[in-house]
C-alpha cells in the first residue's frame, strides 16, 4: 500500500507547522517550499483551505485517503459531533496510541513497531497499525522487544501524565486506554469542522 515516504520537512513547510515533530529546517524556513515559496501571497479559496486541513490531518496521523474517508463515514454515522468523533477515531488507532504512550518517538516509528510485531494488545501480538483500540485494553511491548533501542530511547524522560485518557505502567512497559480523548485533550492543531464542511460538499 502506497504511503508518503518523501521529505517530511517539505510537507511541514507546506502547512507551516511541525506536524511530524520538532524540525530544525522548519524553524529557519517557515514558508512554503519551492522557488516562490517566500513570495507567494495568493489568496486561497474556501475549498483550498478545507482541502489543506484534510491533507494536514492525513499527514499528521499517517492515514491514506481511502482509510480517512472510511473513518469520516464512520464518524458521520456516530452520535456526537462528526469532526470531534473523527479525531477520536484517529486517536484510537493502535499506532497513535503507541506514539501517545511514548513507546515510539513518532507515529511513523510507532507504525513500524506495530507492523514488525513488537506490540501487544491484551497480551496478544497485533500487527495492524489501524487497529481500533477500545477503552480498557492494555497496549504493551512484546517481551523480547523491550530492550529495543528505539523503545528505550523514546521512553527515556517521556512525560506520561500529559495525556489524561491513557495510563502507563513502567514496570510492565504497558499502558491502558482509559477512554477516547475529549477534543480539548487532543493537542493537534486541526480545524476538524473544515474537514466536515469539505466532505459535506461531496
Amino acid at each position: 500500500m502506497a504511503r508518503y515516504t518523501g521529505p517530511k520537512t517539505k510537507i511541514a513547510r507546506k502547512f507551516g507547522e511541525a506536524i511530524f515533530g520538532p524540525d530544525k529546517v522548519l524553524s529557519k524556513k517557515n514558508y512554503p517550499p519551492g522557488q516562490h515559496g517566500n513570495s507567494r501571497k495568493r489568496k486561497t479559496s474556501e475549498y483550498g483551505i478545507q482541502l489543506k486541513e484534510k491533507q494536514k490531518a492525513k499527514y499528521t496521523y499517517g492515514v491514506l485517503e481511502k482509510q480517512f474517508r472510511n473513518l469520516f463515514d464512520k464518524a458521520s454515522r456516530s452520535k456526537g459531533i462528526t469532526g470531534e468523533v473523527l479525531l477520536q477515531l484517529l486517536e484510537g488507532r493502535l499506532d497513535n496510541i503507541v506514539y501517545r504512550l511514548g513507546i515510539a518517538p513518532t507515529r511513523a516509528a510507532a507504525r513500524q513497531l506495530v507492523s514488525h510485531r513488537h506490540i501487544t494488545v491484551d497480551g496478544k501480538v497485533v500487527n495492524i497499525p489501524s487497529y481500533a483500540v477500545k477503552a480498557g485494553q492494555i497496549i504493551g511491548v512484546r517481551e523480547k522487544s523491550k530492550s529495543l533501542e528505539v523503545v528505550s530511547g523514546a521512553l527515556a524522560g517521556f512525560n506520561h501524565s500529559k495525556y489524561p485518557w491513557i495510563e502507563w505502567d513502567q514496570a510492565s512497559m504497558s499502558g491502558k486506554l482509559l477512554h477516547l480523548p475529549e477534543r480539548a485533550d487532543i493537542p493537534e492543531n486541526i480545524k476538524e469542522q473544515l474537514i466536515v464542511e469539505l466532505y459535506s460538499k461531496n
